[in-house]
């Protein structure tokens, strides 16, 4: 019997094989109990470009948790440290989670900030 877990993998497989076609980096999402992290990778998938999450130092200096707020933050964030490398446009992975609340939030808050999805 497949499990929660098991079917988000299934979804985020068949996302990640799609984007691969595209030949353009990925903003890869990975949404926590608790917290929130995102990580642009590389067209081939051999290397992070940059990353951001909830976990980092000054991100817990910030009280931020994996709610829509700190989304919203991670996602400005992301979006300016990739701009910084370069990157004005990716593809979207929102890893097998539903559109909406936390992985929303970031998407468009990078969006904002002049980040292409």
């Amino acid at each position: 019997m497949i499990n929660k877990r098991d079917q988000r993998l299934r979804r985020a497989k068949r996302t990640r094989m799609k984007l691969r076609e595209l030949r353009m980096p990925r903003l890869s999402v990975f949404r926590s109990s608790s917290h929130i992290y995102a990580q642009v990778i590389s067209e081939d998938g051999s290397k992070i470009i940059c990353s951001s999450s909830t976990v980092l130092k000054e991100m817990r200096a910030k009280k931020l948790k994996g709610n829509i707020k700190g989304a919203e933050v991670i996602g400005k964030d992301i979006a300016a440290k990739a701009k910084q490398n370069k990157i004005d446009q990716v593809g979207f992975d929102r890893s097998g989670f539903k559109f909406h609340g936390c992985v929303k939030a970031l998407a468009d808050a990078a969006r904002k900030e002049g980040l292409k999805l």
